[in-house]
């Protein structure tokens, strides 16, 4: 699903905020202009000052991924490749030439480029392997900027809170305002680790999640490639390629293409099965 992640945001606010109204708390309580100003301020502060100005800019982006990635259609790139490796077979590795500009994903077009290109294997290997650890070094610093923004956004808390006290231990004298003074500092501590666990930290694992899916399909398509550039007979290519894709997208995909599959065989003449 590819609201998944803000589904999952959302459920986790909900339930914070519904928890504590039902232990008789008001929703007003926990907005602390102060306690924002620290901890989100400080977050972002300590994030710039330990990545880049840049990777701040890409925040934006990069929530928009997280919140609607795309699922990698595994089963669907071993179907493509097969039928490359079909017309491969039966009319050589040149008439996959005019389909290359027809790809929509760069890698597997730049892949079969270089198969159509009589480029060697060890050299192709090399390229698309090289393009999969440029990848993942950049998903890797991005899904950073979140990790850190994780683990700073509790200290801030804490040191909001710290500041909080300080102002109560100050105004020891007004007995009357020790329980709102004492409950507006702890907000802060809540403030930081609540942003922390339910949303920088699950939307870094997000990613994470996002590029590992992204180089299982860039590791099928290099095998693909591979076995189509070697000849190897379609059949044999889609042993090799379902081996990355889970049994029970298999299992889906077997099932969608099984009604198709039976709706285009030609019926049987009736006269002809009576006689």
């Amino acid at each position: 699903m590819k609201a998944s992640t803000a589904i999952g945001i959302g459920l986790a606010c909900a339930g914070l905020f519904l928890g504590a109204t039902m232990e008789g708390s008001q929703v007003g309580s926990f907005i602390d202009p102060a306690a924002i100003l620290i901890v989100f301020g400080g977050t972002l502060g300590a994030t710039l000052a330990s990545t880049s100005l840049e990777s701040i800019k890409r925040i934006p982006s990069l929530y928009k991924r997280a919140m609607s990635a795309k699922h990698q259609d595994l089963a669907g790139r071993v179907d493509l490749l097969v039928s490359l490796a079909e017309k491969a077979r039966r009319e050589g590795l040149l008439a996959l030439e005019g389909g290359v500009a027809d790809l929509d994903d760069d890698f597997t077009r730049k892949g079969l480029q270089l198969v159509v290109d009589g480029t060697e294997p060890e050299v192709i290997l090399q390229v698309l392997e090289n393009e999969i650890d440029g990848a993942s070094g950049r998903a890797a610093a991005d899904r950073a900027i979140f990790e850190k923004a994780g683990g700073f956004a509790p200290t801030m808390g804490i040191l909001g809170t710290v500041l909080g006290l300080v102002h109560v231990l100050q105004n020891l004298d007004q007995p009357s305002t020790l329980g709102p003074a004492i409950s507006g500092a702890f907000i802060a501590t809540l403030y930081g680790v609540a942003s922390a666990n339910v949303v920088f930290l699950p939307v870094a694992s997000k990613l994470h999640g996002i590029a590992d899916a992204e180089t299982s399909l860039r590791e099928l398509t290099i095998e693909g490639l591979l076995a189509i550039q070697a000849g190897d007979n379609p059949r044999v290519v889609a042993d090799k390629l379902e081996a990355f894709v889970p049994p029970e997208e298999r299992r889906a995909a077997k099932a969608a293409a099984a009604p198709a599959k039976g709706a285009a065989e030609p019926q049987a003449d009736p006269l002809q099965a009576a006689a």
